[in-house]
């Protein structure tokens, strides 16, 4: 089966964005997270890296997915691929 243009631009911008997002996912998962542990200042009673590590990450994931849910409606109404309500 082959993809009309249209099909391809779509597939390549969810790519992307895709790769854009995990790129952020791993930067706060593994990069911040390993140097937090250099962050040793109280923090409302508790290390400041345990607050980036506990809360900040998670943020930053509801953040990705409420991002990549908008993005990808965006995409499927300008694609013609919306789902209708």
């Amino acid at each position: 089966m082959e993809l009309t243009e249209t099909q391809r631009h779509y597939w390549q911008k969810n790519l992307r964005i895709t790769a854009i997002l995990l790129a952020i996912w791993f930067f706060v998962t593994f990069v911040i997270g390993y140097f937090a542990r250099d962050l040793n200042f109280a923090f409302f009673g508790w290390p400041f890296s345990f607050w980036v590590a506990a809360q900040g990450a998670l943020i930053v994931y509801v953040l990705i997915i409420g991002f990549y849910a908008w993005y990808m409606n965006r995409l499927d109404q300008e694609h013609g691929v919306a789902e209708e309500n």
